[in-house]
């Protein structure tokens, strides 16, 4: 998995579902998204996942040029990572 899939400890179950308790008792458990994945990632018009490269805050006079010029464009989540991206990112698509 990349970098950009990295969200809290690995040793931990990710919860996307949340129990709501309420008057009646248990309720229908509720999908919700990565509140940090919606934040980082756009769905674009044809159902792709786009994010911004890392590396573009500080301490940049040490990269090249081209290297800059490069990490402005937007990536594209790779085929592979599409899977989770589904998951976490379930309203999206």
């Amino acid at each position: 998995m990349t970098d950009c899939f990295k969200f809290g400890s690995a040793d931990a179950d990710v919860d996307w579902f949340v129990i709501v308790w309420g008057e009646g008792g248990d309720k229908v458990p509720k999908m919700k998204q990565h509140s940090g994945a919606k934040k980082r990632f756009k769905v674009t018009g044809k159902g792709k996942v786009k994010y911004k490269k890392p590396g573009q805050r500080h301490l940049l006079t040490g990269d090249s040029g081209n290297q800059n010029r490069k990490a402005r464009k937007p990536a594209i989540v790779t085929k592979s990572d599409m899977k989770t991206m589904k998951k976490i990112m379930s309203y999206s698509f």
